[in-house]
């Protein structure tokens, strides 16, 4: 007689939730108390650290408001500084807030553009791969050259005759070398390195496949790139000019050398528009120095409210930066939406 054979029992599958999902796994070790001491330790002292920048940024946020709100004037933004010893009883910092302005517009329109093209170079093409290396390690000597380095390097360089155009000339026909286009291209170098290193992190984080669907429709690298990976990491882009602009407003060593760190701005030339770039002046930065209590100005209090605007505006670039990056979330552009996590 024939027996009925039983059909195979299904596989034992792991009890869901309510979802559908199996369950999560239950990590090891997850109570801190399970621990070594040792890694008690290490995770304390990471909290510690945390919470110590924490703490110094709202301290000098917090003492940097108190004093500068003190003090700040609407008065001291809208008068131009005097030409005076004492600065405790004559104008406000108009000129030098134009000169940052200034500054930081010339700099960042500058490296923007050579960053971005660089990041992409070295990330697309890569080739020859001796050409790329070097682009790469002259670009963090760059990034580890301190500011004044840079100052004296580009003072020698812009008092050369071919580069007469970006300054003005002295009596005797030599280049002065010193004025806000020369200031700006040195500011270019610090900003520099911050939009390359988050462009070229943000083309590397944008999967293979998204790449390989683009030529699949009949798109060349250069129409990919244009087209797909560049507007893909726009956010990366935004968030590097925007520390680079906050490196550029904070900087003082590259204003006193090529830009003469004068309370007024000092146009020269007779080409409107042109005459306040080939001239000279001062920052926020330069006014601060020369306002505090180690400079000369005898105005601690402008100093404060100055250093408070300075503040401001990096702390609006930060904003900026948050808004950029949340509307691309919304348009789909981040890397993410790409299939990079």
């Amino acid at each position: 007689m024939a027996t009925a054979t039983r059909p195979p029992l299904p596989p034992l599958r792991p009890p869901s939730d309510a979802g559908g999902r199996p369950p999560r796994k239950r990590r090891r070790n997850e109570s801190i108390g399970t621990w070594r001491w040792t890694d008690r330790i290490g995770y304390a002292a990471m909290w510690g650290a945390g919470l110590l920048l924490v703490a110094i940024g709202i301290g000098i946020v917090g003492y940097m408001a108190f004093r500068g709100v003190q003090y700040l004037r609407p008065s001291l933004l809208f008068s131009h500084p005097q030409p005076d010893l004492d600065q405790s009883k004559s104008g406000g910092f108009l000129d030098p807030l134009l000169g940052t302005v200034i500054l930081t517009v010339i700099g960042i329109t500058i490296a923007t553009p050579l960053a971005v093209a660089a990041a992409t170079w070295i990330v697309e093409y890569g080739r020859p791969t001796w050409l790329a290396r070097i682009v790469d390690s002259g670009i963090e000597i760059i990034a580890g050259t301190p500011d004044i380095v840079i100052a004296l390097f580009g003072l020698v360089l812009f008092q050369q005759s071919f580069f007469g155009w970006m300054s003005f000339r002295a009596e005797d026909g030599a280049v002065f070398g010193r004025s806000f286009l020369t200031a700006g291209a040195m500011m270019a170098l610090l900003a520099l390195p911050m939009v390359f290193a988050a462009t070229r992190e943000g083309l590397q984080s944008i999967p293979q496949h998204v790449r390989e669907a683009s030529y699949a429709l009949g798109k060349t690298r250069a129409a990919t790139i244009r087209r797909v990976l560049l507007p893909s990491v726009r956010a990366n882009i935004s968030t590097g000019a925007a520390l680079g602009m906050g490196r550029i407003a904070g900087d003082t060593a590259i204003v006193v050398v090529l830009l003469g760190a004068t309370l007024q701005l000092d146009p020269q030339g007779a080409v409107p528009g042109l005459r306040t770039l080939t001239g000279t002046g001062g920052t926020l930065t330069s006014y601060v120095y020369n306002n505090s209590p180690a400079g000369e100005g005898n105005a601690p209090q402008k100093a404060y409210a100055a250093a408070f605007v300075l503040l401001l505006i990096v702390i609006a670039l930060n904003f900026a930066v948050d808004f950029i990056a949340r509307r691309g979330a919304r348009t789909g552009l981040e890397t993410s939406r790409l299939g990079a996590r």
